[in-house]
């Protein structure tokens, strides 16, 4: 992945950021030591973001699509209260079965319901109100992930979209590419839908924040 910031201020960025634990920094050396995509592992500032917004809206049921090998469940895991919860998909069964040996090693364990599937299979069986959901799994879903969840939010529920910079990819109108046009569809959508409000965030390689309306 590209970045979209300076690599020394991103670099510094992370140095000022509070230090991962170490249960995440182990999580971390398996993910880039035997995982084919670890650039695709939320990092420790996005990690640090999550934690910090599911503690700030007071979330106590979070939903996540794309749980890779864990970082961000096991990030947005502790900024929960104690009866606080995470449903987590993945459609992978081996990066799902990297993420679920960290997560029971966590102090999070029980915070933490892993399903492995279809996102969208089972978000149909899912009931809400969730407090945030984050997205972040594979980009042509996204609008299909981002319309199945925004009933299931709870009265200020957030949805937090990961990659909807997407490397700079979505500023070239002529990238044909079915993702970037998957993205560059979907951040129109949401910056024009009545529906919703939205601010797209130039953290890592983006991030949007989306709320219901006002009725």
């Amino acid at each position: 992945m590209n970045g979209i910031v300076d690599p020394d201020v991103e670099r510094y960025a992370e140095e000022h950021t509070t230090a991962p634990p170490e249960h995440l920094v182990a999580l971390a050396e398996e993910t880039r030591a035997t995982l084919s995509t670890p650039q695709m592992m939320t990092g420790p500032v996005e990690g640090r973001f999550l934690e910090l917004l599911v503690f700030a809206a007071g979330a106590r049921r979070v939903l996540e699509i794309g749980t890779f090998s864990g970082y961000s469940a096991l990030s947005m895991a502790a900024g929960l209260p104690p009866d606080g919860s995470i449903v987590t998909c993945e459609i992978d069964p081996e990066v799902a079965e990297v993420a679920r040996r960290h997560i029971d090693a966590s102090p999070y364990a029980d915070r933490i319901e892993q399903r492995v599937g279809p996102a969208l299979e089972t978000l149909e069986g899912l009931d809400g109100p969730f407090d945030l959901v984050f997205v972040d799994a594979d980009k042509q879903s996204y609008a299909a992930y981002v319309e199945a969840v925004l009933p299931k939010l709870s009265e200020r529920g957030l949805i937090a979209i990961d990659n909807t910079l997407w490397s700079r990819r979505v500023v070239d109108a002529d990238d044909g590419d079915e993702r970037t046009r998957a993205l560059m569809e979907l951040n129109d959508r949401l910056r024009s839908g009545p529906d919703v409000v939205c601010v797209l965030l130039t953290v890592r390689d983006g991030i949007t924040l989306v709320r219901r309306a006002a009725a």
